[in-house]
């Protein structure tokens, strides 16, 4: 193997010839293994070490384990104990799920604070079998059947290439302690489960099995990469970026075979998951949304909206007489003197400040509001005004409102209060001009 790998390293990552960085170690087999091959190759490296705090005295002896192995070859190692525990409580999320957000978050910190360039993981071809038939179990799309990617930023996985068989025969003719984590005995695990009882008859009836699999994983990928082609041309067909976020063209993607599948490949990286919900708010009434916890795609007429979740922003903000100038979240305001009453647009807005009562108040609409369009005899709910206009949900929830007192004097970038329009002879105005960002 240590020949194989070398020419590995060679050709796929000659880049490490002249780069410092860290292995993750677990003090299992195959992360010892791969210290091993780098050293020989020798490489300038760190070694990273996460204690998980999950199985007791056995979590410190691995650490005690990966000092020792640092101290042989005079390696620096940097290791780090976690309350893995209280953080998957804390968040919300499983041991397994805690424990990777902990590592590679630790690691990012490393890489930054020290400046190493990479961090090389010990994942071979069976832990990405192992995956692969995970993510079928989840009904994966095409993209979790594509396998670990060798390179993912600063990680890279030079042992995807290598067997389990051919790490064991290394550490074997070589007489490489390890350690091994009792954990990976349990069958709690689905990996584990896969591991012992899936993987070794499918190995066992099928000796070609893991090349063959290589080999269908390769064409998967390359299927992949078409499919990212065709969505890059239909991109521009159906997306349009805006301030807010982006808009969705229905008409153009019902236009388009498969777009339910089109529909995924475009919002696949928005955590988004009820693609069935999704596919049905083509056809649903406008207003209807769905959220994935950190976007909402919002059904508008002709297009579906895709914008960010902003939960707990500040909604209300008071101008004091002697401001000028206010910038806040999607909007410029700025604030100016005239000497008459001068052509304006929906941008601008011209008041008397004899009429004004401070500090006035820039906030979001709230659902009894109401004020006089200006031109009208009558008062209106500035939802009604929203509606009459063809507001989407987003445009609503990004426009301000500017008050006086409990009146509302503008509908900002849209229509003033017919109460305060200026009248003539009126000699202290003030014009507010509006730019939405």
């Amino acid at each position: 193997m240590k020949e194989a790998f070398k020419n590995h390293i060679e050709q796929r990552f000659p880049f490490l010839q002249q780069s410092k960085f860290l292995v993750a170690v677990s003090g299992g087999r195959d992360s010892v293994a791969l210290v091993y091959l780098l050293h020989e190759l020798r490489l300038n490296f760190a070694i990273a070490h996460c204690n998980f705090n999950l199985r007791g005295a056995e979590s410190d002896d691995d650490a005690q384990f990966v000092d020792e192995l640092g101290e042989k070859f005079d390696i620096e190692v940097f290791s780090q104990r976690f309350d893995t525990e209280g953080f998957a409580a804390a968040e919300g999320i499983s041991i397994q799920m805690a424990a990777r957000e902990l590592r590679y978050a630790w690691f990012e910190e490393l890489c930054s604070s020290l400046n190493y360039d990479y961090v090389l993981t010990a994942h071979h071809a069976q832990d990405d079998l192992e995956t692969f038939l995970i993510n079928i179990n989840r009904a994966s799309g095409l993209d979790g059947l594509t396998g670990i990617p060798v390179q993912n930023n600063r990680i890279l996985r030079p042992f995807l290439p290598f067997s389990r068989k051919q790490i064991d025969q290394f550490i074997s003719e070589n007489d490489i302690k390890w350690r091994e984590d009792s954990s990976n005995f349990s069958d709690k695990y689905l990996r584990n489960h896969i591991r012992h009882h899936v993987i070794p008859p499918l190995e066992e009836g099928a000796p070609q099995f893991l090349e063959q699999f290589a080999k269908t994983q390769k064409h998967l990928q390359e299927s992949a990469a078409l499919l990212q082609d065709y969505t890059a041309l239909l991109y521009s067909k159906i997306v349009t970026e805006t301030f807010k976020g982006y808009q969705l063209n229905i008409s153009a993607l019902k236009e388009v075979p498969n777009t339910k599948a089109v529909l995924y490949q475009l919002l696949k990286d928005f955590d988004f998951t009820a693609w069935d919900d999704i596919y049905e708010l083509l056809n649903a009434q406008s207003g209807k949304y769905i959220s994935s916890g950190s976007y909402r795609l919002i059904k508008d007429r002709d297009f579906l909206l895709l914008t960010e979740e902003k939960g707990g922003t500040i909604n209300t903000f008071k101008l004091d007489e002697n401001v000028n100038h206010f910038e806040v979240e999607n909007i410029n305001l700025s604030i100016e003197l005239v000497d008459s009453i001068l052509p304006v647009e929906n941008t601008t807005a011209i008041f008397d400040k004899e009429m004004l009562k401070y500090p006035l108040v820039l906030r979001k609409w709230q659902e009894a509001d109401y004020f006089y369009p200006f031109g009208m005899r009558g008062k209106k709910k500035v939802s009604k005004f929203f509606k009459d206009e063809k507001f989407s949900t987003l445009d609503k929830e990004n426009t301000w409102l500017l008050c006086s007192g409990k009146d509302i004097i503008w509908v900002v970038g849209h229509r003033t209060d017919e109460r305060y329009k200026v009248n003539p002879g009126a000699q202290n105005l003030l014009k507010f001009t509006a730019t939405y960002v």
